[in-house]
C-alpha cells in the first residue's frame, strides 16, 4: 500500500472550512508523506496555515485536473460525507485520478473496488485501498485485554468529532519522545490512513466490534508500555454505538475525556444539552467499572478542543474547566500532551 515515496493529493471539497474535512485536515496536520495538492474548489487558491492553523504549504487546486501536474501518486478522500456517499462530480474525479495513474486511499462505506469502471481502471503496481472492511477471524470480546501488564488508554468524547483522535495521536508522540514503549492503535479510516495498525471499527459488526478492538490490543500489549486508543462517537450522541464496544475491547486503565470549548449540546441534535462534566466523568467511570464486574479506569485528564479560540482565551478555557472538574486539562494539540501523560504515569 502507501510507501515513504507516495505523493499525496487531498480530495477535500467544501471540507477546509466546513465539519466534513476532519480526516483531510488530520493528514494535513500528522502525514509523514509529501502532501502536493488539497483539491477543494471552494477554497482554491487560499493558505492553508491561515485556513487551518497546520503549518504545512500546500497548494490549494480547484479540481483533479489542476492537481495532476504536481505529480501525485496517490489521491487520498479526506471528506466524510453524510452518509458516506460522495456526491457524483466528486466521486468522477476519483475515477478519473485511477484513470490517471494514481492509487486511491478510501475511507467511505463505499466500496470503490466493487465499482467495475474503477476496477478495470487500476494502473498495474497501482491499488484502490477500501479500508472500511471487516478483518477475517473475529471473535466476541472476552475481556482478555485486562490481562495485559501495560497501560491501556482510552480517549472518550462528550461528542462525535471532538479531537479524540487527535488527542490520541498527540499522547502517542509524547509518550515516545519521553522514551515510553508507546503504540497508537487506530480505530478508523484516519488513523490508519497514517499507517497506523489497528481496526475500522464502524464497519465491524456490532457482534464483534469489542472481540476486533481486544485482538488488536493483544497483539500488541505484551511488547509495550502503554497503548493509546483511538476513541470514536460518545455515549451522549444518539447516532453513536462504536463508544461502548471500545470501552469494553480496551478494558482500559486511564480515560482521558475529550470535549470541545463552548459545546454545549450534541452537534447535529440541538435538542440533547452536554451534562456538566463532572456529571460526564461519572458516566464513563461508571460505564467502565459496570458496578464492578470490571477494573476500575478514572478520567485522569480533560482534553479540550481549542480551535476557534485565541490563546489567551484557550488558556482561560483551560484553566476554568480544570477549576470546575478538578482535572489536569490542556489543548493537547495546540499546548502538547505532557500534562495528560504526566496524569497517566502517575495514575499508578
Amino acid at each position: 500500500m502507501l510507501t515513504s515515496d507516495d505523493r499525496i493529493a487531498i480530495l477535500m471539497h467544501d471540507g477546509l472550512q466546513g465539519a466534513k474535512g476532519k480526516t483531510g485536515i488530520s493528514l494535513l496536520r500528522y502525514s509523514q508523506n509529501s502532501i502536493v495538492a488539497v483539491i477543494d474548489e471552494a477554497a482554491a487558491g487560499e493558505s492553508i496555515p491561515a485556513l487551518t492553523g497546520i503549518d504545512r504549504e500546500v497548494p490549494i487546486v480547484p479540481s483533479l485536473q489542476a492537481a495532476l501536474p504536481l505529480k501525485p501518486t496517490v489521491l487520498a478522500i479526506g471528506l466524510a460525507p453524510s452518509g458516506g456517499i460522495l456526491p457524483e462530480p466528486w466521486y468522477a474525479e476519483v475515477k478519473q485520478a485511477v484513470k490517471a495513474g494514481l492509487s486511491v486511499m478510501n475511507g467511505l462505506h463505499t466500496q470503490m473496488n466493487q465499482d467495475a469502471e474503477i476496477a478495470g481502471s487500476i494502473a498495474p503496481g497501482r491499488w484502490v485501498w477500501d479500508m472500511r472492511q471487516e478483518p477475517e477471524g473475529l471473535t466476541v470480546g472476552g475481556g482478555k485485554a485486562r490481562l495485559l501488564e501495560c497501560d491501556r488508554v482510552l480517549t472518550v468524547g462528550t461528542d462525535m468529532s471532538v479531537g479524540k483522535m487527535s488527542t490520541s495521536i498527540e499522547l502517542n508522540r509524547t509518550a515516545k519522545a519521553s522514551g515510553l514503549r508507546s503504540k497508537l492503535i487506530a480505530t478508523g479510516q484516519t488513523g490508519l490512513m497514517l499507517g497506523e495498525d489497528g481496526v475500522p471499527l464502524d464497519a465491524i459488526r456490532v457482534d464483534y466490534a469489542s472481540g476486533a478492538v481486544e485482538q488488536c490490543l493483544t497483539r500488541y500489549g505484551d511488547d509495550h508500555d502503554v497503548l493509546f486508543v483511538e476513541g470514536q462517537g460518545s455515549l451522549f450522541n444518539p447516532a453513536s454505538t462504536a463508544t461502548l464496544p471500545l470501552i469494553r475491547g480496551t478494558q482500559p486503565t486511564h480515560l482521558i475525556l475529550v470535549h470541545k470549548a463552548n459545546l454545549t449540546h450534541i452537534q447535529h441534535f440541538s435538542d440533547f444539552q452536554i451534562p456538566p462534566l463532572t456529571e460526564v466523568v461519572k458516566l464513563y467511570e461508571s460505564v467502565t467499572t459496570a458496578g464492578g464486574t470490571f477494573a476500575p479506569a478514572k478520567v485522569v485528564g480533560i482534553a479540550l478542543n481549542t480551535f476557534g479560540l485565541d490563546e489567551e482565551a484557550a488558556r482561560g478555557a483551560i484553566a476554568d474547566t480544570s477549576q470546575q472538574t478538578g482535572l489536569t486539562c490542556t489543548d493537547a494539540v495546540r499546548f502538547g500532551g505532557e500534562p495528560l501523560l504526566k496524569e497517566i504515569m502517575e495514575g499508578h
